[in-house]
């Protein structure tokens, strides 16, 4: 295909242009797939605010990443996958022969095929991602439902990584997207949540996805000690999982996890940042600390699975749909924290 197509550039810190440009050809190996619909999310939200991502984008580029379509053509020696076909396309994929690939680290992997440009009518699919992470998607499963499945699998990862189970009070902190996720994950495996959050209308749907208790840090003195004091004996939760990126809320998940109990650092904060850690409380206490960071291929099955039997619902988080040319508006709207979880970016429109 040759020609234009409508897409999104980003330029840098909150400069984003709605521009034609060429549509992009496709390798052996390739794919090029018409964007049905592209999902908004707090990893796009960072790179609109801060112009750039640490390991996905250097700007001016094309970005977005969770997103579904049809395929509407196909390069040469690409198998399993014709014209027409319903798909989602992962925005990465490993190697799997480095050093990190041979050891179930997929998500580390020493050269992670990054790819963006999802915020446009067409995408790219390079060919480690057709081979890799590309699914057909089933009749019964909506554009909507499949692009959730990049954040999802990133949640799956983060809970399995975790050790979480079944009656663990789990404490997650943060109400976007991805903290929301968790309380609806970890719900669903039988754990007691109690959800830590800022906004009123994250307090609706952190219940509305199954929080047991929700603690709203502008209505109570000490976030920490609410927590505490909500979790069974006052201990604090068994798990506690940092969904927001910030350093506070990092040093804030150290204080609100039990004795023996295990924290995840989930949210990526600003490069160059820093935390102070109580070296007593995390030695006394045989506290463990972890961070997950990404999906692997397996993961992303079973994210793809639990989305095709409708056990985790695309219409609990997408809030609202625009299109393509409305997308700085929407992350602008975003910035504000209004309330919505997810925007359908549908660039067709």
């Amino acid at each position: 295909m040759n020609g234009k197509m409508t897409a999104a550039v980003l330029y840098g810190k909150e400069d984003i242009k709605i521009e034609r440009v060429p549509i992009p050809r496709v390798g052996h190996g390739e794919v090029l797939v018409k964007v049905q619909v592209a999902l908004t999310c707090g990893t796009d939200l960072k790179v609109y605010q801060r112009g750039y991502h640490a390991r996905m984008i250097v700007p001016p580029a094309l970005f977005g990443h969770e997103l579904a379509g049809v395929i509407e053509e196909v390069g040469s020696g690409v198998r399993g996958f014709k014209k027409g076909m319903r798909v989602v396309a992962l925005n990465s994929a490993p190697c799997q022969m480095c050093f990190y690939c041979s050891k179930h680290q997929e998500n580390l992997c020493e050269d992670l095929l990054f790819n963006n440009g999802a915020y446009a009518e067409y995408i790219r699919i390079p060919r480690r991602i057709v081979e890799t992470n590309m699914l057909a998607v089933p009749p019964d499963v909506s554009y909507e439902e499949a692009a959730m499945v990049e954040p999802l699998a990133c949640v799956l990862r983060g809970l399995h990584e975790t050790r979480v189970e079944i009656g663990d009070t789990v404490t997650v902190i943060g109400g976007g997207p991805i903290g929301l996720m968790f309380v609806q994950v970890a719900k669903a495996i039988g754990c007691n949540v109690i959800s830590v959050v800022k906004r009123d209308s994250q307090v609706a749907a952190a219940k509305r996805m199954g929080a047991h208790e929700v603690v709203q840090i502008t209505q109570v003195k000490d976030p920490v000690e609410a927590v505490r004091m909500l979790s069974p004996d006052k201990r604090g939760g068994d798990v506690v999982i940092e969904a927001v990126g910030r350093p506070e809320a990092w040093e804030w998940a150290i204080d609100m996890v039990r004795k023996g109990g295990t924290v995840n650092f989930f949210g990526g904060c600003a490069s160059g940042t820093k935390v102070q850690l109580d070296t007593n409380r995390l030695h006394y206490s045989e506290v463990t600390l972890k961070a997950t960071f990404h999906h692997t291929p397996e993961t992303v099955r079973k994210a793809f699975g639990l989305i095709a039997e409708k056990k985790i619902r695309s219409t609990d988080y997408i809030t609202g749909e625009a299109p393509l040319s409305r997308l700085q508006h929407v992350l602008r709207h975003m910035l504000n924290r209004n309330g919505d979880i997810k925007t359908a970016i549908i660039p067709g429109h």
